[in-house]
């Protein structure tokens, strides 16, 4: 079968499908060696899992093979040689064998790490000098995997197809169609690799897989061990630092272990998250002086009825950076969450704590289903459904190039919840104060435009806010219901105090219980990673979990903090100063709150800084520790 003429397009598709044929018979074999540990898989799950495999397999095996199929459909009339091809034949097989290796290797090492391999491998085993032993011992105990890679092999080399090596009857419509081909393919092999068209949709990593299982584990089943190591090369791993030996003492000085108090009595109050797209604090004149303009008179009404603090900051500088701070207190560390290995850990979430308490839970972001792996972490953090732009199913309200516009995705948010039984935990994630910048035509006389293209989708998000408070208040759930709205990060300035590396994780923190004396704009710090905390200390959460915020209701003003980390710079806000640390020593101190524009460093000149760079340590150590060990959650 090996010399059947075809073209070298027609080629490349035939091999290519007998790649994806070999991968979904090597995770048939991974689910079976490892079956006991999906014993728990439902057949429709199954079928989920399976049908969605192509997602991952399409992206790494082009990955795999990107310079075959462009040295086979490079347009040159002479690649059509026997000598050519080949050279091409041997990278095809050579570069899927060694894809389909790995996912047999897998199928043993799994057994020990309950997941698939990732890049930071190499420097797991870097120092390790009976590596090669280990192998070879495994390859014993597992000869019958040695004779399915041999057979997976053979089978790559037997049934490639080569293109026809007679010369084209016309070079120059040669030439035509194959450059034609060529720019073709080009985009179609990025959209795969990358796991989707358009703006909105970033490229897939190993937390998608998130998405379409119930728990951590069972990713392994979605993702393939190429795959893994490809789109984690370059990821910086978290390594555990040494600061403080004594574990004792670093327990004492910080921990993110959460444990309720004797008297803790449960009030099972609804609460809703609103995470406002890009609204800094800028923005917002009750959380502003007199000097400052304001985009957000609802929020500034609203915030006359609820509780915030004096200063307020995001933990991350993306979207993805956001959504594990707010709802599951994990800040952004040297990588979003998303992107590192640590994501498929067991991860303890807002909406995971309260359904242990029969909560119903539920997300909504009004974009493309799957876009910015929101759906998948919101599975994994424990919201139970996803509302997207799918279900809001009516794309004459599509704003065109993200998602469903805030007013009307706001009223079916409103509508969902009056359908929801009590008590339940939902979030809300907003879209449309995002670049480019645009808003509903009808209001383009009504929301002007600022100083910044920003300010008129400030100002239409925050009506758009009104309208569902309007809406939802009238419901008899409305005053059994905590609120919180905060922003997932910060946009576009205008002042230069929000131009700062302080000023540009400055976000609105707000806590609203309608009637309630949850109120009252308080001295101390708040930060997104303290929502999850003191929402469920509020509620008077009685069951121990995990997260690296604190409790704002319980915790004197003087110790709250905040962590945020940017361009290799871990960033430590308690008190009046702001500590840089780059991960071995002190860099900077800054009175923040009067030195607004962060110019006079006070580093090695008080008392102070000693104190922050020991609780700063326990604070990185206790991360990256429970990263590596997959202790961001308590094991039931």
């Amino acid at each position: 079968m090996g010399e059947r003429k075809m073209t070298a397009p027609l080629s490349v598709l035939y091999n290519l499908l007998l790649a994806y044929i070999l991968f979904f018979f090597s995770r048939i074999l991974f689910y079976w060696i490892n079956y006991s540990y999906f014993t728990d898989i439902s057949f429709s799950d199954l079928c989920l899992i399976f049908k969605v495999v192509f997602l991952f397999d399409n992206s790494a095996i082009l990955y795999l093979n990107i310079i075959y199929i462009f040295l086979m459909l490079f347009p040159f009339h002479k690649k059509e040689t026997k000598g050519y091809q080949q050279f091409v034949k041997g990278l095809f097989v050579t570069t899927n064998s060694i894809g389909l290796i790995m996912n047999l290797m897998d199928t043993v090492y799994f057994q020990y790490t309950n997941r698939r391999t990732t890049a930071s491998v190499f420097n797991e085993f870097s120092n390790e000098g009976n590596i090669a032993s280990i192998i070879g011992t495994e390859s014993v105990n597992h000869w019958y995997l040695i004779l399915i890679g041999i057979g997976f092999i053979f089978l790559l080399y037997k049934f490639y197809k080569k293109p026809s090596a007679a010369p084209p009857f016309n070079l120059g419509l040669y030439y035509i169609v194959s450059t034609l081909v060529l720019l073709l393919a080009i985009p179609l092999c990025i959209w795969g690799m990358r796991g989707g068209i358009g703006a909105a949709v970033r490229p897939i990593t190993i937390s998608n897989a998130n998405q379409y299982v119930r728990k951590p584990i069972e990713t392994a089943l979605v993702l393939n061990t190429p795959f893994s190591v490809l789109r984690t090369i370059g990821k910086k791993p978290f390594i555990v630092p040494a600061y403080l030996k004594d574990e004792a003492v670093m327990e004492k000085i910080y921990t993110p272990l959460h444990l309720p108090s004797d008297t803790t009595k449960f009030k099972p109050l609804n609460v809703v998250v609103l995470i406002m797209e890009s609204f800094g604090k800028e923005y917002i004149g009750a959380l502003n002086g007199e000097e400052y303009d304001s985009y957000t008179p609802f929020l500034d009404s609203l915030i006359e009825e609820s509780l915030t603090f004096e200063y307020s900051f995001a933990n991350g500088r993306k979207s993805i950076d956001g959504m594990p701070s707010i709802v599951s207190g994990i800040p952004m560390f040297v990588e979003p969450f998303f992107l590192v290995p640590a994501s498929l850990n067991d991860v303890s979430g807002l909406g995971g704590e309260l359904r242990k308490k029969g909560y119903y839970t539920a997300f909504f972001h009004g974009a493309k289903n799957g876009s910015m792996g929101f759906e998948a972490y919101a599975k994994t953090s424990g919201y139970t459904d996803y509302f997207g732009r799918t279900e809001y199913n009516n794309d004459k309200d599509f704003d065109g190039k993200w998602a469903i516009w805030d007013e009307e995705f706001l009223q079916f948010f409103a509508d969902k919840l009056s359908g929801f039984q009590q008590p339940f935990s939902v979030a809300f994630f907003s879209a449309t104060s995002h670049h480019p910048y645009v808003i509903p035509e009808r209001y383009k006389n009504v929301f002007p435009e600022g100083s910044l293209p920003i300010h008129k989708c400030v100002r239409y998000s925050d009506y758009s806010l009104k309208r569902f408070f309007e809406r939802i208040s009238k419901e008899e759930w409305f005053e059994n219901t905590v609120f919180v709205i905060t922003a997932d990060h910060t946009n576009q300035t205008e002042y230069p105090e929000y131009q700062t590396e302080s000023g540009v994780f400055a976000v609105p923190v707000i806590f609203y219980h309608p009637g309630s004396d949850l109120r009252g704009h308080r001295p101390g710090i708040s930060q997104q990673i303290d929502i999850m905390p003191t929402v469920l200390s509020y509620l008077g959460y009685d069951n121990p979990y995990i997260t690296f915020g604190c409790d704002l209701l319980t915790t004197p003003p003087e110790k709250t903090f905040a962590v945020n980390y940017i361009n290799g710079i871990y960033q430590y806000f308690k008190g009046d100063y702001l500590l840089h640390f780059d991960g071995e020593k002190p860099v900077a101190l800054y009175k923040f709150t009067s030195d607004i524009l962060l110019q006079q460093n006070l580093l090695n000149t008080l008392d102070i800084q000693s104190e922050m760079e020991v609780e700063l340590k326990a604070i990185i150590q206790q991360y990256m520790l429970r990263m590596n060990g997959n202790q961001i959650a308590i094991h039931d």
